[in-house]
């Protein structure tokens, strides 16, 4: 299904696995230029939990479909491909780190990132290694006196910083971005590298792919647009800046790419619509200091998104940013909201997935699992709202990393649902994957 109109130019019209176009490929949010809408229609009543699929840890990574096979990562360094008709495992390839970004699967071959500072090629068939290739190291994003967190000479990686970049692949090449900083283009077939381009800090954004550009963001407060064939840079565009505590700073949200303009959210606390040629900025819509985490999803002339701190989720108009209707989530939302039909999928972290009415933002279900239900320590709230003076005592030291480790426990999704044949399939940090119908 396809109900509202989207116009992809150039070579992205071949990289549309969700709408059935082109069933050798699949990557994050369905396609190349990560539209996060999938043929439909997906539930708009929850009528079971059709299967739980679990493993060693969280699972922050987004599911891939492709001819009935789920591909997704793990916290516990696995990479799996699960049967989506029974949720029983395929195969499993194990890497040395953690695996919280989202496979591509193009040509025979599934694509990965591991926090041990490696990227993956692997037969989709039997998970067999194909090849490997080193980047110049992984880690997160880091800084002096982060988040006001004390002392303030001290430098802090960010907790928040949970995601890797998720490959793209188009052209024979594999795209991604890696925390060494730098961008790169492998042969998509052998490894090699084709180029590499140089940004002011760690790149974790996933690229979107549209008409030999690639665009995305970087933690240096920059967003890209770079040439798929050479790796020369066509313009950038800059967000905010935050020299003193670093919190209003960096792109972390993933781009769309619809009809000539690329949306991106940005810690800044901005979501931004640029113009896919120029880069020059057609709107901003503020959303008042809270971040923007979580990708757009643009359908029936809206850009829909959620952020964090204010906890909204939001429906603007495409054309100019100007609000249409908001609605509250109740707590943080890093997850990348997904559509089918008319509803609008999203995780939240207090260990909640939404389906929305996608015209109205109305609530029409939501499902949690045992973890969020059974909220050990008080995590929650009566209302899931997560109980700030219980996981926030202090701002010394590393208190906000603790403070998410003990979220998590409360089975968050951060996690971006996939919908396919009427099934939604999300990751949890209880570290299951749910098949929901």
């Amino acid at each position: 299904m396809r109900t509202h109109r989207r116009t992809i130019v150039g070579i992205a019209l071949a990289l549309l696995p969700a709408a059935g176009l082109c069933p050798a490929q699949s990557m994050f949010r369905g396609d190349a230029v990560h539209s996060g809408v999938y043929a439909g229609p997906g539930p708009r009543l929850l009528h079971a939990v059709k299967w739980k699929f679990p493993t060693g840890d969280r699972v922050i990574s987004s599911p891939v479909w492709l001819d009935g096979v789920l591909f997704f990562g793990s916290d516990d360094g696995n990479v799996y491909a699960v049967e989506a008709a029974t949720g029983s495992q395929k195969w499993k390839f194990t890497t040395g780190g953690p695996v919280p970004a989202s496979p591509a699967v193009a040509g025979g071959l599934v694509y990965f990132p591991s926090y041990d500072s490696k990227f993956y090629a692997v037969d989709a068939q039997t998970g067999a290694l194909r090849w490997k290739t080193v980047t110049g190291g992984e880690r997160r994003f880091e800084a002096k006196g982060l988040h006001g967190m004390l002392p303030k000479n001290q430098t802090f990686p960010d907790p928040y910083d949970i995601f890797l970049s998720s490959p793209v692949v188009a052209e024979g090449a594999v795209y991604f971005g890696s925390g060494d900083g730098h961008f790169y283009a492998l042969d998509a077939a052998t490894g090699e590298l084709r180029w590499k381009f140089q940004t002011g800090d760690v790149v974790h954004a996933s690229p979107a792919y549209a008409s030999g550009t690639l665009y995305f963001g970087s933690w240096d407060s920059y967003f890209y647009a770079v040439d798929a064939a050479t790796g020369k840079e066509k313009w950038r565009f800059h967000g905010g800046e935050d020299p003193f505590v670093h919190n209003q700073v960096g792109f972390q949200s993933s781009p769309v790419f619809a009809d000539g303009v690329v949306y991106t959210g940005c810690r800044d606390s901005n979501v931004y619509a640029l113009d896919a040629v120029t880069g020059k900025e057609k709107w901003r819509f503020n959303n008042g200091g809270s971040w923007v985490i979580s990708s757009p999803v643009v359908a029936r002339g809206k850009v829909v998104f959620a952020t964090s701190d204010s906890s909204l989720f939001h429906a603007v108009e495409a054309a100019t940013g100007k609000p249409i209707y908001k609605q509250d989530t109740k707590a943080f939302v890093f997850s990348s909201p997904a559509v089918a039909a008319d509803v609008v999928y999203t995780g939240v972290l207090n260990g909640t997935l939404e389906a929305r009415d996608l015209n109205t933002g109305e609530l029409l279900w939501d499902f949690r699992p045992e973890a969020s239900r059974q909220n050990r320590g008080w995590i929650l709230t009566a209302d899931r709202k997560f109980n700030m003076p219980v996981l926030y005592s202090s701002n010394w030291r590393e208190t906000a990393l603790s403070a998410l480790d003990r979220q998590f426990t409360v089975g968050s999704i951060a996690s971006s649902p996939l919908i396919m044949n009427g099934v939604v399939y999300v990751g949890s940090t209880d570290g299951y994957l749910y098949a929901l119908e």
